[in-house]
Formats: C-alpha cells, sequence, structure tokens
C-alpha cells in the first residue's frame, strides 16, 4: 500500500550492524509483494470462474443464447470443459500480477518524482500498467482460438495453437492489439481510481471477515461495471482475434460488421452482458478480496 510504504519510510533507521544486513532482503520481499499477491488472486479467480468464461464466450462470438451456449458444452463433454485453460491462467497471473504490481511501483514513484496532484500521478501509472500488460496479448489471442470450435480440428492445445501462428509472422500474435491497449488503460484507470472511494462507502468493517466480505463487494461491483461498460470492446476484439491469417482488419471495420450482422441494435451487441456482469462480479470480487486478504497475510 502507498500509505504503508511512507509509514515505512519515516521509521529511524536501524543501527546494529546485523539487523541491517537482513534489512535489503526484506525490502525486496515488499516490493515484490504485489506482484505476488495478484498473482495468486489470479490463479485463484481463473480456476474457479474459468467454465462461466466458456459460455460467454460461445454466445459472443456466435451471439446465441445462454441456454444454447451452454447446450453446446455439454456436447463438447467434461473431458473439454477446462481445455483451454493453460493460456488464460498464465495471461491472468502475469498481467493481475503487473496489473497490481506496477500500479504500485509506478504510483510511489511519481508520487515521488512528479509535483502534480494523486489523482493525476495514480491516473498515470494505471494507463502505464494497463499498456505494460498488453505485452502478453499473445496469451489471449491464442486462449480465444483454443475456446473457438471452428478451430478444434486444427489444434487442440496452447502449443500447437502458437505454433500454428508461427508461419503467420510475429504481428499475428498481436491480432486485437489496439482493442485491448484501451481496454487495459480506461479499465485500470477506474478500478484503482474508484476502489477506494467505493470501500468507504461501505458500512465500516471491524472484523477480519466483514473487511473480506467488503473487499468482495467493492472489486465486484467494480469488475461488473467495467465489465459491462467494456463489453462490446471485448465483442470486436474477439471477432479480430478468432481469425487466422489474411489481412488486418482495423477495429472500426470489425465493428461496422458486427453492427451490421446484428440488425444495428444497440442491445444485441450487449448479447451475453448479463452473464458477463455476473462473471465478472463474482471474478473480480474473488481478486480484490483475495489481494487484499494476502496483503495483509504476507
Amino acid at each position: 500500500n502507498m500509505m504503508d510504504s511512507e509509514a515505512h519510510e519515516k521509521r529511524p533507521p536501524i543501527l546494529t550492524s546485523s539487523k541491517q544486513d537482513i534489512s535489503p532482503h526484506i525490502t525486496n520481499v515488499g516490493e515484490m509483494k504485489h506482484y505476488l499477491c495478484g498473482c495468486c488472486a489470479a490463479f485463484n479467480n481463473v480456476a474457479i470462474t474459468f467454465p462461466i468464461q466458456k459460455v460467454l464466450f460461445r454466445q459472443q462470438l456466435y451471439g446465441i443464447k445462454t441456454r444454447d451456449a451452454i447446450l453446446q458444452l455439454r456436447r463438447d463433454g467434461f473431458r473439454n470443459l477446462y481445455r483451454g485453460i493453460l493460456p488464460p491462467l498464465m495471461q491472468k497471473t502475469t498481467t493481475l500480477a503487473l496489473m497490481f504490481g506496477l500500479y504500485e511501483d509506478l504510483s510511489c514513484l511519481l508520487h515521488k518524482h512528479v509535483s502534480a496532484p494523486e489523482f493525476a500521478t495514480c491516473g498515470v501509472a494505471a494507463v502505464l500498467a494497463g499498456t505494460t500488460e498488453a505485452i502478453f496479448t499473445p496469451l489471449e489471442r491464442v486462449q480465444t482460438l483454443l475456446q473457438d470450435h471452428k478451430h478444434h480440428d486444427k489444434f487442440t492445445n496452447t502449443y500447437q495453437a502458437f505454433k500454428a501462428l508461427k508461419c503467420h509472422g510475429i504481428g499475428e500474435y498481436y491480432r486485437g492489439l489496439v482493442p485491448i491497449l484501451f481496454r487495459n488503460g480506461l479499465s485500470n484507470v477506474l478500478f484503482f481510481g474508484l476502489r477506494g472511494p467505493i470501500k468507504e462507502h461501505l458500512p465500516t468493517a471491524t472484523t477480519h471477515s466483514a473487511h473480506l466480505v467488503n473487499d468482495f463487494i467493492c472489486g465486484g461491483l467494480l469488475g461488473a461495471m467495467l465489465g459491462f461498460l467494456f463489453f462490446p470492446i471485448n465483442v470486436v476484439k474477439t471477432r479480430i482475434q478468432s481469425q487466422i491469417g489474411g489481412e488486418f482488419q482495423s477495429f472500426p471495420k470489425v465493428f461496422q460488421k458486427i453492427w451490421l450482422e446484428r440488425d444495428r441494435k444497440l442491445i444485441n451487441l450487449f448479447r451475453g452482458a448479463h452473464l458477463n456482469y455476473h462473471r465478472s462480479l463474482i471474478s473480480w470480487g474473488i481478486i480484490n478480496a483475495t489481494y487484499e486478504f494476502l496483503l495483509k497475510v504476507i
């Protein structure tokens, strides 16, 4: 926490040499703490919510009803239910470690060296953290291909999917980068900016479990709101990323194509958004509660 690190700086220096030897080790652990907590929070979340994500994905891609998407998964069988979990597990653990860790590091760094209002430095830190996360676009790209049953016969695992893209060049791995950059930057600003104020408006927590519930509600509400807000962007991103080879179509072009396909109705762009709302509520509730819990424990 930023306030923790300020309190840490104000402590008097330790004079004994034996303690001085171990103090750098302690600060290193402290520096990595936010990264570690973000990583563990992501792991916990993916393991629990992966099947819901799969139903949602089918709806985004084919514009079908929830019941039909569930029936599709039942036909695929249980063996295929956790198929494709490796990329989101790798992607989420890495990106959330970066999201929380870099945000903390960069906001502290900017706070120290830039004389600007706190909301500005924190906003810039959030955008930079989100932009850095986009390095791992290939993992999101492969996840999209593995979940689309159009490609089931082409490859059966993460390694094969990566290999299938190799012949098309490095750019192929980064299809859908523009919507990802836009989504990451903006959602990070809103998430970190509103997390504190929302928690302040919740009933004051006095016990550990009450803190856990508050963190779950706070993360869940934010996640659900942001998930709903950025849903159409993710629909376009999914369509862009389900293509292998061929020309790189721009975001507006793909958006226009989907808009026409879905009868030029805004409500049709949000098909599956109710499920995404519930999934994001659970996901970000788990992420925020796990992250805050681990911060206190580690």
